[in-house]
């Protein structure tokens, strides 16, 4: 199930959209900057813990619908809202796209009443647009139930599954909003927070405290990373900050995972270091300012010529698997 990083950030949202089969609405929405997390589920029904059989075949009122958890500096609800009509046909009724019944009428729900006035000036627009009444229903959410496992991310995990939305519309939408879709503006600093030094040694290991806090270093080829090459990305192991993709490590024999680059030059910070009787350059993560290794000029050409060569006790490994329930859904553009 969805796991958001960062709860308690201040602008973190949510809101509940009905919009057809929630397979294709939820990666459509997926796909927008801002967007944290999202479930696929049922709302609004009269039954609870429905099955999907009993939402298709029994009558449980319930609408197939996606809540979103988003970020309102990057994506305002304005912005959401209209991204959501961009897909969604406002004036038919219990349809979209090829899928008939009531639970696939148009609705949203809201659990904040603060969000009624951008949500029917959206309506209004939407009525002006067709010039005739809107469909989709405004509610307060009544209740909302997770839809099973497999429904969850499904063209994620199976890309050539039936979707009624044209994913490339988000694309569009994003271009034509000017949203920050760059990797640089999403991964913010001000998101990943240091814990103080007590909840650190509760959190890591001693390892990973001696690594990260006090400019250890690791052996080489006995650490956790250095032979794994599966998808996914490398976080901070103190904030979680993104710092690394799988895509852009490789093995040169040193004893530690190497990476060309990082996700974003912005999320490490580089010292001159001169203990042990050398000069190399240090490598810090930005947010936590913890060590993470050194970066060298002898990475192979191809990939630009350095060698980000880390400590694994300073990272977490999260696979592309995991992307969506850890909060890192929009970093799944990198593969």
């Amino acid at each position: 199930m969805e796991t958001i990083k960062n709860t308690e950030k201040k602008n973190l949202h949510e809101l509940y959209l009905a919009g057809g089969c929630f397979w294709g609405l939820e990666a459509y929405l997926k796909k927008l900057p801002g967007v944290c997390g999202t479930i696929a589920g049922y709302a609004n029904g009269n039954t609870k813990n429905p099955t999907y059989e009993e939402v298709c075949y029994k009558n449980t009122g319930h609408a197939e619908t996606v809540r979103v958890t988003y970020d309102t500096e990057v994506l305002p609800t304005e912005t959401l809202l209209k991204a959501f009509f961009r897909v969604v046909d406002p004036t038919s009724v219990n349809r979209q796209g090829n899928d008939w019944g009531v639970q696939y009428r148009s609705g949203i729900y809201y659990t904040d009443e603060g969000d009624l006035p951008a949500i029917l000036a959206a309506i209004e627009k939407q009525r002006e647009k067709y010039g005739q009444p809107v469909a989709t229903e405004v509610l307060p959410l009544d209740n909302f139930f997770p839809a099973e496992e497999y429904h969850q991310d499904y063209l994620g995990k199976n890309p050539g599954g039936y979707c009624h939305i044209n994913l490339g519309d988000a694309d569009a939408f994003i271009e034509e909003e000017g949203l920050a879709a760059d990797l640089d503006q999403l991964i913010r600093k001000e998101d990943y927070p240091l814990p103080d030094e007590q909840e650190l040694k509760k959190r890591l290991t001693a390892i990973q405290y001696e690594v990260t806090q006090n400019n250890g270093t690791e052996r080489p080829y006995t650490n956790e990373y250095a032979p794994v090459f599966d998808e996914g990305i490398y976080v901070d192991i103190a904030t979680g900050e993104p710092l690394f993709s799988s895509k852009d490590k490789f093995e040169l024999g040193c004893g530690w995972p190497s990476f060309a680059k990082p996700i974003v030059p912005q999320v490490v910070a580089e010292r001159t270091d001169n203990s042990l009787h050398m000069t190399r350059t240090e490598v810090r993560s930005r947010a936590g300012d913890c060590h993470l290794g050194h970066v060298f000029e002898d990475g192979p050409p191809a990939l630009g010529g350095l060698r980000y060569c880390i400590n694994s006790a300073a990272l977490r490994f999260i696979p592309y698997s995991d992307l969506d329930r850890e909060g890192y859904g929009y970093l799944k553009k990198l593969f």
